[in-house]
């Protein structure tokens, strides 16, 4: 992984999305890590050439929270 991307993730995009399962959840800290990190969205972000990195830390929630419920991952309209 390029250690800017890594960066970003690290810093900018993985803490925001978190805090936002945590809210809308009402999960722990530590369950909503876990479930972000074991989830099929969460091997596309960490690939780099997927740029799933690139929707904002909300989209990635709703994109979480579709896979959480259904199964699949809904992408936004227009892109897979």
């Amino acid at each position: 992984m390029n250690i800017k991307f890594n960066m970003l993730l690290s810093i900018a995009i993985l803490p925001k999305l978190i805090e936002i399962i945590i809210e809308k959840e009402h999960m722990d800290e530590i369950v909503a890590i876990e479930q972000l990190y074991n989830s099929k969205l969460y091997e596309l972000l960490a690939d780099e050439d997927t740029w799933v990195w690139h929707y904002s830390p909300l989209m990635l929630y709703t994109m979480w929270k579709s896979e959480k419920e259904t199964g699949e991952i809904e992408f936004p309209e227009g892109q897979s």
